[in-house]
């Protein structure tokens, strides 16, 4: 298992605890009122808000609290907030390449926190398109290898359509192209398989080796752009391995 999937997967625990506690349930309803007010309040015609959906409930965030955010998105709500989604691009230290995720009511505000948290760990903000290029848009799943037959859920994906399957010791992870998300979704459905992640994310086109210590201070600066609450996902080109991981949790 890579030190990627395996930081993945502490970061979906952590999540799932979080969620517990409530923490999680602003974010997520954000993301759905926005796919609400891009695609419109029916999950089964809007695909986009049927996934942030299946985030919500995976997270075990209230009902009423989906049909309030879907409410929101759609203009149900007048009292709704306003939302935009924005992608920022930026650096940590040592040329890391960093896409940033914002989910927000109040650009000022993101912004600025964002900024705080590159500049004071030695990293910066960077124009548009300066980093995007380093990355691609892929369909990603991962859910628990706990009693599944390895080669009928690898079969399972090829079918699907998926350009990478990497079984772990403990997850199993799948990339496709993003106009297969719906089949390898469908696909997984039927076998009776709940994703744990299920999301449109963006995937480095190659990564950049550090050392464990450097690698783990770009760790952190990630973990504090993600403990934003406007900050939805940060994606990096980071080769994140195990030592790092290791390194991490003994901090």
């Amino acid at each position: 298992m890579s030190g990627h999937s395996k930081w993945s997967t502490i970061k979906r625990k952590k999540a799932a605890v979080d969620a517990k506690r409530g923490a999680i349930f602003t974010r997520l309803a954000r993301e759905i009122s926005l796919a609400a007010r891009e695609g419109g309040g029916d999950p089964e015609t809007n695909f986009g808000l049927r996934l942030a959906i299946e985030r919500a409930k995976n997270n075990n965030m209230p009902k009423g609290n989906i049909e309030r955010a879907i409410n929101r998105g759609a203009g149900k709500d007048k009292e709704g907030e306003a939302l935009e989604q924005i992608m920022y691009e930026g650096y940590a230290p040592n040329g890391i390449a960093l896409m940033i995720d914002v989910v927000t009511d109040n650009r000022n505000r993101a912004v600025a926190e964002v900024r705080h948290v590159l500049t004071s760990a030695g990293g910066n903000l960077a124009d548009a398109g300066s980093v995007a290029w380093q990355f691609r848009r892929a369909a990603y799943f991962a859910f628990s290898a706990a009693d599944l037959d390895p080669e009928a859920v690898f079969d399972l994906a090829v079918e699907a359509g998926a350009d990478d399957v990497i079984l772990g010791e403990d997850d199993v992870e799948i990339i496709a192209p993003v106009e297969a998300f719906k089949e390898v979704s469908d696909h997984l459905r039927e076998a009776d398989i709940r994703p744990d992640e299920a999301a449109l994310k963006l995937l480095p086109n190659s990564v950049v080796q550090l050392s464990s210590d450097r690698a783990v201070k770009v760790m952190r600066i990630i973990e504090e752009l993600e403990e934003l609450a406007d900050v939805q996902n940060v994606y990096t080109n980071l080769d994140i391995t195990e030592e790092a991981v290791v390194l991490l949790e003994a901090a």
